[in-house]
């Protein structure tokens, strides 16, 4: 997804909540549990370190944005954004 699309989606999904910081500290704790979930999907090898396979259902470099269309998606009754 392209930069501006996320941030469209952002302003949108700023604009139409009553409470805005409500909204942000929820998309923290959604990014933060998306990375945690796919932290302990991640197989353990034989020396206890973490195997390095990428997962493709969150992507360590955007949770943050993951996690904004999954609260605007819950916002708009669970139409597609964009």
């Amino acid at each position: 997804m392209e930069q501006s699309q996320i941030t469209k989606i952002a302003w949108d999904l700023n604009e139409q909540t009553q409470n805005r910081y409500e909204l942000v500290y929820q998309i923290a704790e959604l990014a933060k549990r998306m990375i945690d979930e796919a932290q302990m999907r991640k197989p353990i090898d034989d020396f206890g370190d973490y195997e390095t396979t990428f997962d493709s259902s969150t992507k360590k470099e955007k949770p943050i944005q993951q996690a904004i269309i999954i609260k605007a998606t819950e916002h708009n009754d669970g139409e597609l954004v964009g």
